[in-house]
C-alpha cells in the first residue's frame, strides 16, 4: 500500500469514527480564471498535460501558480493551506504524482465524493473545469515534503535577513536560492517541488518589491518549516 493510500485510509476510519464530517458541499465554489493555460479539449483527460515535461517550464509554472490561488479559494478548507491536512481530509501531498495518482484526483474533482448520504467532497468538475483541475493538481503535487528545508534552514534564515538589510549580491543569492530548491523533495515523487527557496529566488529581480516578496517568501517557508 502507497504512503498516500494508507494516509487516505487513516482519514476515512477517522471520520467513520467521529461526528465530525471533513465534508464542504455547502461550500459554493469560487472562479478560476485559467486564460492563461493552453486549452486541453472537453473530453477529460486521465493525465496532467501541465507537467514540465510534456507542456514546457513556462506552462507548468502558469499551472503552479493559477493552481496556488484555485487550492486556496476551494480546497483549503478542508484539505489545509498548503496542502497541509489537519487529518479529517486525505493529505493531498502523498498523492503519488503518477497515472495513477492523476485518476484518483480527477475522479474525485469531477464527481465529489458521498458516503452514506452525505457530501463530503463536492462535484468541481462541471463549475470549475478541466482546466482548473489540472492547474490545481500542478500545485498539489510540488508541494515539499515534510521537513525539506530543515537543512537549509540557518543558511535561508540568514539569506533572508542579508535581503531585507539589502547587503549582498542579489545575482548570487538568487544563484545559491535555486541550488537550494534543486535540493528539495517534493511529497508527491513530483521532479520539482515550488518551494521557499524557488519562489524567493524567483522574486529577486533587482527592484525593491521583488526583494521585499523574495523575503517574505523566505518568512513564511521558514516559518512553516518549524
Amino acid at each position: 500500500m502507497t504512503y498516500f493510500a494508507r494516509g487516505l485510509a487513516a482519514a476515512l476510519a477517522l471520520a467513520g469514527l467521529t461526528s465530525v464530517a471533513f465534508g464542504h458541499g455547502d461550500v459554493n465554489p469560487q472562479p478560476v480564471n485559467t486564460d492563461a493555460l493552453p486549452d486541453v479539449g472537453e473530453e477529460w483527460l486521465i493525465e496532467n498535460p501541465y507537467r514540465a515535461e510534456k507542456a514546457g517550464d513556462e506552462v507548468w509554472a502558469t499551472a503552479v501558480s493559477i493552481g496556488d490561488s484555485a487550492y486556496n479559494q476551494n480546497c483549503a478548507r478542508c484539505h489545509g493551506l498548503g496542502v497541509v491536512s489537519g487529518g479529517l481530509a486525505p493529505d493531498l501531498r502523498f498523492l503519488e504524482a503518477s497515472e495513477y495518482g492523476d485518476e484518483w484526483f480527477v475522479e474525485r474533482f469531477q464527481h465529489g465524493y458521498q458516503q452514506d448520504g452525505v457530501t463530503k467532497m463536492p462535484a468541481f468538475g462541471e463549475v470549475l473545469g478541466q482546466k482548473a483541475a489540472w492547474a490545481i493538481r500542478t500545485y498539489i503535487e510540488t508541494r515539499p515534503e515534510d521537513g525539506a528545508l530543515d537543512a537549509h534552514s540557518a543558511r535561508l534564515t540568514e539569506i533572508r535577513d542579508a535581503i531585507h538589510a539589502g547587503t549582498g549580491d542579489a545575482a548570487k543569492l538568487k544563484e545559491e536560492l535555486m541550488a537550494v530548491a534543486a535540493e528539495v523533495k517534493t511529497a508527491s515523487g513530483a521532479p520539482l517541488a515550488d518551494s521557499a527557496a524557488r519562489q524567493a529566488a524567483l522574486f529577486l529581480d533587482g527592484s525593491p518589491e521583488g526583494a521585499k516578496h523574495a523575503a517574505d517568501a523566505l518568512t513564511v517557508g521558514l516559518s512553516a518549516a518549524h
